[in-house]
């Protein structure tokens, strides 16, 4: 079946599509203390919820982007609903094809390092998008502890697709960035983030009894929940982190970090 299709039906209960829920996401807005008016660029904005939240607490104008044509949908009809006159343009693309001399006041990608071949292709794009002094939030999984071999086979990733929690905070340090804030997400978070999506299957087969995909949709929340519960709620965790660019820029490379002996 055509994986867009999918991924809004799993995410069909969540405006928040991340492990982050709606009380820790205020928060977080709530300490970016954006400028007035200030421009915000999100890659991969879903559903477009973090630049509306954005909006109603800085009334920022600025940028969504994403390949989902039913997200894309949603953050035009979400715009409408409640920020009409908000000046933000949503952008149905490929963020890798986006190019602008623009640089923003922030700059972000949550959950969508793959667009940029990982959190270090990431933050060297947004780099170059954001003003000096400006903000790069990044939301990256980030390994609690080393997975197995069989969590990365049932999962089919590898081992160097994701970091630890402190190499990603480090990484920055590579490209002049300085991380000066992280918000992990915790079980709660996490169960919340990945029930849904079960949930949010059953009740679409139990509404759509003739669509041929159904056996699809089914087997992927099985294998899904089984992945998660197994090896994934212990092994991953997710991290909201929050990087400067400086105005002098400084560089310091993991191999260069001061650690305590």
């Amino acid at each position: 079946m055509e994986f867009w299709k999918l991924m809004d039906i799993i995410h069909k209960k969540q405006l928040i599509m991340n492990p982050m829920r709606s009380i820790k996401l205020d928060r977080f807005c709530g300490m970016l203390d954006l400028p007035k008016s200030g421009r915000v660029l999100d890659v991969g904005c879903g559903k477009g919820e973090f630049l509306l939240r954005l909006n109603s607490l800085y009334d920022i104008s600025g940028i969504g982007i994403d390949k989902s044509p039913y997200c894309v949908n949603d953050c035009k009809a979400n715009k409408e609903a409640r920020a009409p006159e908000a000046g933000i343009d949503f952008l149905l693309m490929d963020a890798a094809d986006y190019k602008t001399e623009e640089q923003f006041d922030l700059t972000c990608c949550m959950g969508a390092s793959w667009i940029y071949g990982g959190i270090k292709g990431t933050l060297k794009a947004l780099k170059d998008m954001t003003k000096p002094g400006g903000i790069i939030v990044a939301g990256e999984p980030y390994w609690l502890k080393e997975p197995s071999k069989e969590y990365l086979k049932a999962d089919e990733m590898e081992r160097e697709t994701f970091h630890t929690h402190m190499e990603n905070v480090l990484i920055g340090d590579e490209f002049g960035l300085t991380c000066g804030y992280t918000l992990a997400s915790d079980h709660e978070d996490w169960d919340n983030y990945e029930t849904l999506h079960w949930w949010s299957a059953s009740e679409y087969i139990d509404s759509n009894p003739n669509d041929p995909d159904n056996i699809e949709i089914l087997e992927n929340a099985k294998k899904y929940r089984e992945i998660y519960l197994r090896w994934g709620r212990d092994t991953m965790g997710w991290c909201l982190y929050v990087y400067r660019k400086l105005t002098q820029e400084l560089y310091m490379g993991l191999d260069q970090a001061v650690l305590p002996s």
